[in-house]
């Protein structure tokens, strides 16, 4: 029987590879709104940090947060077509189904974003929780387990940043770690996650055991 009954997935940088489009588009946002602009070497120090650290060092105004955010969302939109999930996803998701185990994406991005992505392996999630907050997955979390009748001792949350980590705990729900997405894996191991995985592989033989 796998560990978990519901095994809640972050969707940029766990299930989809949009890391490279992000660095693309960064620079031309900061002008557009008027933080500041980031070096290859800059932006590599950045995926060190935590989400409050990275706003505080890129001068972000909080102000302008939501517009941000919603810029944002519409060109990831717009660049679905040519954002891949990571290599053995779709089949990972589709043996979790399989096994009986409920697969959800609680997300900052728009649910529309993270279909157009997925495609046809959408079929495979039961829950969609998106356009989160940067800071608010913690009551998603939450609401998930009401939604879903899952006691938090019987969730895994399975994300790429440190505020991923942070939120699973403050909603009580074991937080796992992805070591390929946004934030680096020594970054996330600072902060003592549950389950740290450095491949597919390493995941599917500890959900499906």
């Amino acid at each position: 029987m796998p560990p978990y009954r519901l095994v809640i997935f972050d969707f940029d940088g766990t299930l989809a590879d949009s890391f490279p489009w992000f660095q693309s588009v960064f620079n031309d946002v900061a002008d557009r709104f008027g933080f500041a602009r980031l070096s290859p070497e800059e932006f590599q120090e950045l995926r060190g940090l935590s989400g409050r650290e990275i706003m505080a060092r890129t001068k972000v105004p909080l102000w302008r947060l939501p517009a941000i955010v919603n810029h944002m969302r519409k060109e990831k939109l717009a660049a679905a077509g040519s954002t891949p999930l990571f290599a053995g996803v779709p089949e990972l998701l589709a043996s979790l189904k399989a096994a009986g185990v409920t697969v959800a994406i609680i997300s900052s991005d728009t649910e529309a974003s993270v279909r157009a992505v997925m495609g046809p392996v959408v079929e495979s999630v039961t829950h969609f929780d998106c356009g989160a907050a940067l800071f608010g997955k913690a009551a998603k979390f939450r609401r998930m387990l009401k939604r879903t009748h899952v006691a938090p001792s019987e969730a895994l949350s399975i994300g790429d940043e440190i505020r991923d980590i942070e939120a699973a705990r403050e909603a009580g729900i074991a937080a796992a770690a992805v070591g390929w997405g946004y934030t680096l894996p020594e970054a996330l191991t600072r902060h003592a996650p549950a389950l740290m995985f450095h491949s597919v592989a390493a995941m599917r033989a500890a959900l499906l055991p």
